[in-house]
């Protein structure tokens, strides 16, 4: 039988973690208010809540409208770490929208975020990072990046963090140094590139041979390249059991060898018989890559001499299905038949 007593529990879609929403337009400048709240518990719930609005980019650009960024930024000096980790949470949600990224431009939350760079906490750097791996995705972002002279803290960070930062921030430069590869050069990012080429995580190896194609693409960078020996390192990645890992150090080694010290180091490293090897993968871009790289030390007369007897497979693959592969193996042939 039902009694009139009301219970004392919380109705079943109530979560006490979240501050409660307010209805409509009120919603967003109440917890605006709540984040700047003394209590520490109604800043942690104000948090919470506006974790699951700001995935919708109408309660993003109104966040913003309503300056809710700064209220952001100044909790990100918060002696508490939850209140730390959800702002840096909500800033890498806010992220992934168009009119999230522009804000954070305009409002100069890139910088804001860096002072946190070094913060204790991991889970504040991870979202950190992803943040940024967020906003160098567009040439915009790359931009704000670079022009906050981000990149030199950037590269100095990679020796000293956890691995699965050290792959967020590797795809932040990769973004970054494609536009501009000065300032990582600058900042001797060769050298550390090439340590991490040797990481046992594959995920690691790959993602700084992906940098390096980028880092590769000036002339400066391939000189370093080659000063600092990564191209020796990147013949032994061909070997490497990833095809991923393979497939991005032949990306490195196709710009690297675009010099004619270039080309030698590779032919003295025995990269041929390796990228050679690479041909017999049904992977786009590892074909891609490996045709690409052959053709430049094909330019080479050693080169050409070693490609002449394996010339056939090249004509093999101007009859593969992908066209982007079919051009690359015509040219190869041209190179490597050329005659004086």
């Amino acid at each position: 039988m039902a009694h009139p007593q009301i219970s004392q529990c919380l109705p079943p879609d109530i979560d006490p973690t979240k501050a409660p929403i307010a209805y409509g337009r009120r919603a967003l400048p109440k917890l605006n208010e709540e984040l700047q709240s003394e209590d520490l518990l109604t800043r942690q719930r104000a948090l919470m809540a506006l974790c699951d609005l700001v995935h919708d980019p109408e309660h993003v650009y109104e966040a913003i409208s309503l300056e809710m960024l700064m209220s952001l930024k100044l909790l990100l000096k918060d002696p508490d770490d939850t209140v730390r980790q959800k702002t840096t949470e909500v800033f890498y949600i806010m992220a992934n929208h168009s009119v999230g990224r522009e804000g954070f431009i305009k409002h100069n939350v890139i910088i804001a975020l860096f002072k946190i760079l070094d913060d204790p906490d991991l889970t504040c750097r991870t979202f950190l990072h992803l943040t940024y791996r967020s906003l160098a995705q567009v040439p915009t972002g790359a931009e704000a990046i670079l022009k906050n002279g981000l990149i030199p803290h950037l590269v100095k960070k990679l020796p000293t963090e956890v691995e699965d930062i050290q792959e967020l921030i590797l795809d932040t430069l990769y973004f970054c140094i494609q536009l501009d590869a000065t300032q990582a050069l600058q900042a001797k990012g060769v050298p550390i590139l090439r340590e991490n080429l040797n990481s046992p995580n594959k995920n690691i190896r790959s993602k700084a041979a992906h940098a390096l194609i980028a880092i590769c693409i000036p002339q400066e960078g391939k000189n370093l390249v080659e000063d600092h020996d990564v191209i020796e390192v990147l013949v032994k990645l061909l070997e490497n059991s990833s095809n991923e890992v393979k497939g991005n150090a032949a990306g490195a080694l196709m710009f690297a060898t675009v010099t004619t010290e270039g080309k030698y180091a590779a032919l003295n490293a025995g990269a041929i018989p390796h990228l050679l090897e690479l041909l017999d993968i049904q992977e786009v871009k590892v074909l891609i890559n490996a045709i690409k790289a052959l053709t430049m030390l094909a330019e080479a007369p050693e080169g050409r001499r070693e490609l002449l007897p394996e010339v056939y497979r090249f004509k093999i693959l101007i009859k593969h299905p992908n066209q982007v592969v079919a051009r690359t193996a015509r040219i190869a042939v041209k190179v490597i038949e050329w005659k004086p």
